[in-house]
C-alpha cells in the first residue's frame, strides 16, 4: 500500500481547488451550496445534451393508398 496524497482538483462549479477525499459528501463539487447551485442548473435546462435533429420518412409514404 502506498501512502501518496490525494489529488487536488477543482469545483466544477466555482472552480475553488481542494484535496479529492473520500469523506467529503458532496464530491465532486466542494460544498452543500455548489452541488445544489449545478442541480438546480439541470433542473432549469441550462445543461443540455445536445442531439441531431432526427427526420422521420413521411407517415403516408410508408402505406400506399
Amino acid at each position: 500500500m502506498s501512502n501518496h496524497a490525494p489529488p487536488i482538483v477543482r469545483c466544477p462549479q466555482c472552480g475553488k481547488e481542494m484535496l479529492w477525499d473520500t469523506t467529503n459528501r458532496y464530491r465532486p463539487f466542494c460544498s452543500e451550496r455548489c452541488k445544489l447551485v449545478d442541480l438546480g442548473k439541470w433542473a432549469s435546462e441550462d445543461y443540455r445534451i445536445e442531439q441531431p435533429e432526427q427526420v422521420f420518412p413521411d407517415s403516408n409514404s410508408e402505406f400506399p393508398d
